[in-house]
């Protein structure tokens, strides 16, 4: 008999509808608890309330705690598959998180809902159903951390929330999904490349992330070099393109030898040192700047709050990010 563990976190997927108002919050008892019913028999579940939290509120103290029970589970040797429910507005985060700092021999799917389990046209349980298989199916152990939603398979590395409420909200721009779940058949037709894992115990260092605009100056960089501040993620304009007017802010960041992360704001597409104008891509990788190529900002600083955790920090970031 297969066992997967089920870590609910909290979300949307646990929520419900108030009738008289209309407003979504936490329930008392999770929703889900009571579709049981509707997996294999010979599949065993064991559930866990790891917390129960609105995604917004999740810090990366709470990913790192998900992190340990896993860690757990890997080391008691005792399950085939791990699936975690989450809100999806910060679903993402918590992936890519556990997909650098887990190197697990059974597949990690998370999943979550756009709409209440009370809701007409609730995806939740589909979701979870789907994420369950997804767990449960051979090709999945090899690629790394994985999001289902919406019968689509996608890693955590590219996945990103694109819509505010629609069920299709989950992409992955540029390279797209890896599988489809149709018909209780998981089907894959990509893989991850390449893997890393930067095991890490614990939360320490500060990492901020800005988006770039048009007519921006030093203001907010020259704020950051003046508090404690290891890491910052910038979502360059194009390419990975800055306006002249930061570079005050960014060099004083570079000399405080504050790590700084290039990415592009642009949804498809990724980021390279190409132009050699003031304030271009190669004109910031020359000051010292790395570039993060395919990787969103929001992912990009989880990339960077990990590596700045291990002791090796500084050799990882020259290699890690290309």
């Amino acid at each position: 008999m297969k066992r997967i563990l089920l870590l609910h976190t909290g979300g949307t997927i646990s929520m419900s509808t108030d009738q008289r108002t209309g407003a979504v919050k936490p329930s008392d008892e999770h929703p889900l608890h009571k579709y049981s019913h509707l997996f294999e028999e010979n599949i065993e579940i064991v559930e866990e309330d790891i917390f129960q939290l609105p995604s917004p509120h999740v810090t990366l103290q709470h990913m790192l705690d998900i992190q340990k029970r896993l860690a757990e589970a890997i080391e008691e040797d005792r399950i085939d598959g791990a699936v975690i429910t989450h809100g999806t507005d910060t679903l993402e985060e918590t992936a890519y998180f556990l997909d650098l700092t887990l190197d697990a021999p059974f597949p990690i799917v998370l999943t979550g809902a756009m709409r209440p389990t009370d809701e007409i046209g609730s995806d939740g349980v589909s979701n979870l159903q789907n994420a369950i298989w997804t767990a449960l199916a051979p090709g999945s152990s090899d690629k790394g951390v994985l999001v289902v939603m919406n019968e689509e398979i996608h890693t955590a590395r590219y996945v990103t929330k694109t819509h505010t409420t629609n069920v299709a909200t989950f992409r992955t721009p540029t390279f797209g999904p890896i599988g489809i779940v149709s018909k209780h058949e998981v089907r894959f037709f990509q893989k991850l490349v390449f893997d890393e894992n930067y095991p890490i115990q614990n939360i320490t260092k500060k990492v901020y992330l800005l988006k770039a605009y048009a007519d921006m100056d030093s203001t907010l960089f020259e704020a950051l070099a003046s508090t404690e501040i290891d890491g910052l993620v910038i979502e360059a304009l194009g390419a990975g393109n800055m306006p002249p007017a930061t570079l005050p802010g960014i060099k004083r960041l570079l000399d405080k030898n504050v790590a700084i992360v290039i990415t592009s704001r642009a949804f498809n597409g990724i980021a390279q040192d190409i132009y050699a104008y003031k304030g271009g891509g190669k004109h910031l990788k020359e000051l010292g700047a790395i570039f993060a190529p395919g990787l969103t900002g929001i992912k990009a600083r989880i990339k960077l709050q990990v590596i700045l955790e291990q002791e090796n920090s500084a050799d990882l970031m020259k290699t890690r990010f290309n």
